[in-house]
């Protein structure tokens, strides 16, 4: 038993280290593909953005996983954003679609957009089975679609992978 739990404990630490050794993870995994502002610009952006009562999300599509994807305070920067898994139980996420189906009516459709997000972090921990992590869970009650190409998510080298993850808060 003792020999599981040891083994079971260094899983997170074994994928992040093949991670960073096969050129994702904090790597950011190949040549940038995400364009989108300047350093500067986003900077600009985020510090006059809207305030109030809610999140900015950047929906995280990578296949086989079940995490939604980042949300931050308002005013924050996207370095400090969390990866999270929607409890669904007060409101559907965006893309609860069929997997099946034409490019732009199936789940995961939607990477990449960004969307005011409403609800709270429910103080739960989630263990997304297919990227072996536990993620803070958060209890979606509402959403507002604000841009689907705002581009660059924590650096503007950024590189999305859909088939494995490529993308973590960074400063830039």
């Amino acid at each position: 038993m003792r020999a599981l739990l040891t083994t079971f404990s260094l899983l997170p630490f074994l994928f992040l280290l093949s991670c960073a050794v096969s050129g994702g993870g904090y790597s950011g995994g190949g040549t940038p593909n995400m364009g989108g502002p300047t350093v500067e610009e986003r900077k600009a952006q985020i510090a006059t953005e809207p305030r109030g009562d809610f999140y900015y999300g950047r929906r995280y599509h990578v296949h086989k996983t079940r995490f939604w994807g980042f949300l931050r305070k308002p005013g924050q920067p996207w370095s400090s954003a969390k990866l999270v898994v929607f409890n669904e139980k007060m409101g559907k996420q965006p893309d609860r679609l069929s997997e099946m189906g034409p490019p732009d009516q199936r789940y995961g459709f939607d990477n990449n957009y960004e969307y005011r997000i409403k609800g709270y972090f429910t103080g739960e921990k989630v263990y997304e089975i297919n990227s072996n992590q536990f993620l803070p869970e958060f209890m979606l009650t509402g959403y507002e679609q604000l841009d689907k190409d705002p581009g660059w998510l924590f650096s503007p080298r950024d590189h999305y992978d859909p088939s494995r993850i490529t993308l973590t808060p960074r400063s830039y």
